[in-house]
């Protein structure tokens, strides 16, 4: 997880984009015209649906990316344009094509309950003109992006023409595309690195029936060998994923409670294509990819995923390291500042901690208690040198973080060089601080800019300075 926090790879998108309007509100009465609900409409919101909720999902995981597909010249094209640029995707390889509709899908909702969709949109093939001026974008795009995704939504835009172009010129650059398949004749897609389709999906297509080990096999082969790819995938929902090149293996999720599993598959392919442009392998990617869809899943209607959400998540099960935990100054900035966004009790506290003893242990574990998240601001080496003298450390700050982020009460640690942790505090704002039990009557550094002070008191006769005296005395600790 460490090598993705500050990657920020260049991933190519081809799709059918689309945007999902939403008109919420109430019902309390009848129309007197017709036996159908009025709908008091309250507020509209609107986001990027289709290939564009892929787009979303890669934009939140860190990633730049160029935009390429079909619009019409109306004024959902403009509105969608406008949409890509408010999240920072370049919408400069976006095709209009003079009388094609752009895909707006409109849904009424009265108490939280879905009444009505109503659709506006071409569905008819993109004409020639359109399938070569996608095939060119893609073609001088291909140098500077890392990945290319297509994500057909069977709208017109992925046309055989259009995959083939892309999937080709992308081989001859060494580039992998991934696709997100629709429909039952899969061989268009030939030459890709992998496809993403889920369990029905992959048994429509390979007129399979999946039901135990050696139907999953089968499947995985038939596509593999149908479809050319160097890699074969089947996404199973609450089972995980498996995957097939030289032999299958499969990578099982952990049971979490859904809500809503839209969205579900565009977060897969995001996420697979954000990590293997890193550099993961796919054994490594699959994980990844299974522990971001496990947090969508959790959250209600189309939604997106963060690094930070995923680490958490693989926290709560116990499959991260403790160097996941330590962050840089503007990795912890962010961070806070998402966990107080959604609600969380935000910890701080800092110190030495050189040999760590079951004083310290306890404190912390105090401080945890005080809220939802601990942060822990470690003294830096040169800090520590300063503080205690020419001595100290015993042990390297590399350790020590280590050390203090493998701890359950400990969630994330964060290393310092100034002599007081002022500036770090100023930039988390934690809504607890606390301070050992000696600052009692004393001026707090840093104490303005957190929400409550709290003083927690040590435990008598434990120390570094006295385990470290105990040591050269040869006396027990």
């Amino acid at each position: 997880m460490r090598a993705l926090q500050n990657a920020h790879p260049h991933i190519l998108v081809i799709g059918d984009l689309m945007i999902d309007h939403y008109l919420w509100g109430g019902c309390e009465r009848i129309s007197p015209e017709a036996p159908v609900q009025v709908v008091d409409i309250a507020r509209e919101t609107t986001v990027l649906g289709g290939a564009g909720n892929v787009i979303n999902n890669l934009v939140t995981l860190g990633a730049r990316v160029s935009v390429s597909g079909v619009i019409g010249d109306d004024e959902n094209g403009a509105e969608l344009r406008a949409m890509l640029s408010t999240i920072g995707a370049s919408s400069e390889g976006l095709i209009t094509q003079k009388g094609r509709k752009t895909s707006k899908k409109s849904r009424i909702i009265a108490s939280n309950q879905q009444i009505l969709r109503y659709d506006k949109e071409s569905k008819e093939a993109i004409d020639i003109t359109s399938e070569t001026a996608i095939t060119a974008y893609v073609e001088s795009l291909l140098d500077r992006c890392d990945i290319v995704i297509l994500s057909d939504y069977g709208k017109g835009v992925i046309t055989d023409a259009v995959a083939l172009g892309v999937i080709m010129a992308a081989k001859r650059a060494g580039k992998k595309v991934l696709v997100d398949p629709k429909g039952k004749d899969y061989r268009k897609y030939r030459g890709a690195y992998l496809l993403t389709p889920n369990k029905k999906e992959a048994s429509e297509a390979t007129g399979i029936v999946i039901h135990d080990e050696a139907s999953l096999k089968k499947a995985l082969l038939s596509l593999k060998e149908t479809c050319d790819l160097e890699c074969s995938m089947i996404t199973l929902s609450e089972d995980g994923i498996a995957i097939y090149d030289e032999t299958m293996r499969r990578f099982p999720t952990v049971a979490k409670e859904v809500f809503d599993v839209t969205g579900a598959g565009d977060t897969v392919i995001a996420s697979l294509s954000f990590a293997l442009s890193c550099g993961y392998t796919i054994d490594q990617a699959a994980p990844f990819a299974n522990h971001a869809a496990a947090v969508v899943v959790g959250k209600i209607g189309s939604a997106t995923v963060t690094l930070g959400e995923i680490e958490e998540y693989e926290s709560s099960l116990h499959q991260s390291t403790s160097d996941m935990h330590i962050k840089s100054h503007e990795e912890i900035f962010a961070l806070s500042d998402r966990l107080k966004k959604e609600g969380k009790k935000v910890v701080f506290t800092n110190g030495c901690f050189d040999i760590l003893h079951v004083g310290h242990v306890k404190y912390l574990q105090e401080a945890k208690s005080y809220g939802d998240v601990l942060i822990v601001g470690l003294n830096s080496d040169s800090s520590v040198r300063e503080l205690k003298g020419p001595t100290r450390p015993v042990n390297v700050q590399e350790d020590r973080a280590y050390i203090l982020a493998a701890l359950e009460s400990v969630d994330y640690v964060v290393l310092f060089s100034e002599e007081t942790p002022h500036e770090l505090i100023k930039n988390i704002g934690p809504d607890i601080l606390v301070k050992g039990g000696d600052y009692e009557g004393k001026s707090v550094v840093g104490a303005e800019f957190a929400k409550e002070l709290r003083l927690v008191q040590f435990v008598d006769g434990k120390s570094t300075t006295a385990t470290i005296a105990r040591i050269n005395e040869g006396t027990p600790c």
